[in-house]
């Protein structure tokens, strides 16, 4: 039984001393000297709570913030590296040998437009009963690793491999004309052998003036339009026969 002394105010205003044997408030008074824990000092003292504010974080965006980030998104079509301002601007090229080339556009590495024509190729050959797919894609591969070889011995500047793919698949394009005519007559006569060589000559000459102009090389265009014209002998063979 624990004793401590409290003091009460009575009904004359004055304070007396009493003695209570019993625990008050449910709290036991500790003997003088003794030693007291943490808790109980703690549980007497009274709390005090503090009203939280909300605060900015950086890390969690508003509604409106993601709308601006997502209006500021370059289109599909750019990450993707589609531009079709440039595939017609160098469609047009192709298609007329005598119009100087842009070098700065016919630098990029653009295949959408070559696989689109090595695909047509394919698909005219296919509708004149030749299945040549294998054939487009190998003799294209190999002949797109010799003229980078034979550019980067040529050139200062150097060209790197999705470049010589590019300009050699746009000028592809004559040759899907070539075979797009087997389709509806044979090439195999007087007729057919004289349209593959000018088919053969507009390729060449087609890629050697984008070759000159995008690596600087004057004065050697015949020099690259050889090679040219032999890799598109080979898809000349391939439609004629």
């Amino acid at each position: 039984m624990f004793y401590y002394t409290c003091s009460a105010k009575s009904n004359e205003g004055l304070m007396s001393n009493c003695t209570y044997c019993c625990r008050c408030q449910g709290q036991e008074s500790p003997q003088p000297g003794a030693f007291v824990p943490l808790e109980m000092l703690s549980s007497s003292q009274s709390y005090i709570g503090q009203m939280l504010q909300p605060t900015y974080n950086p890390e969690f965006l508003s509604h409106s913030s993601y709308a601006d980030s997502f209006d500021e998104e370059p289109p599909l079509l750019e990450e993707l590296g589609i531009n079709f301002d440039h595939i017609w601007q160098k469609t047009l090229t192709v298609l007329n040998p005598i119009k100087p080339a842009d070098g700065s556009i016919m630098n990029e590495t653009d295949l959408t437009g070559p696989m689109v024509f090595c695909l047509a190729l394919g698909a005219t050959l296919l509708l004149a009963g030749k299945v040549h797919f294998g054939y487009v894609y190998g003799i294209s591969a190999v002949g797109c690793l010799g003229i980078h070889a034979l550019l980067n011995l040529m050139s200062i500047a150097g060209v790197s491999y999705g470049c010589v793919a590019s300009v050699l698949g746009y000028c592809l394009l004559p040759m899907v004309v070539l075979s797009s005519c087997a389709v509806f007559f044979s090439l195999q006569g007087i007729l057919g052998t004289s349209l593959a060589l000018i088919i053969i000559g507009w390729c060449s000459l087609s890629a050697s003036k984008i070759f000159i102009s995008a690596l600087a090389m004057e004065r050697q265009q015949l020099l690259v339009a050889y090679p040219c014209a032999l890799l598109y002998g080979l898809f000349a063979l391939l439609t004629v026969f």
